[in-house]
């Protein structure tokens, strides 16, 4: 199983923090598990491929999901 997810932000900057927020995901995985997380310009790109269960493909992808949405949010309060 492979997924691919993209997000855009409005600036270099925010991408940059995103991806370094969620990039630790990148060094420790279970065996058949890999995370790849980059930043392009104003884009930050995730791939993940699974050779195991589909259990942990999709709770894969929602740890992922909540970290980008911490990483977010705290870069909303930061902003105030």
């Amino acid at each position: 199983m492979e997924a691919r997810i993209a997000l855009r932000y409005k600036t270099i900057r925010e991408a940059d923090a995103v991806a370094k927020a969620v990039s630790p995901d990148n060094v420790k995985v279970p065996s058949g598990l890999f995370i790849r997380t980059n930043r392009r310009g104003n884009r930050v790109f995730t791939r993940i491929n699974c050779e195991t269960r589909l259990q942990t493909f999709v709770a894969t992808i929602d740890d992922l999901l909540g970290a980008v949405s911490v990483a977010e949010r705290t870069l909303s309060a930061v902003k105030k």
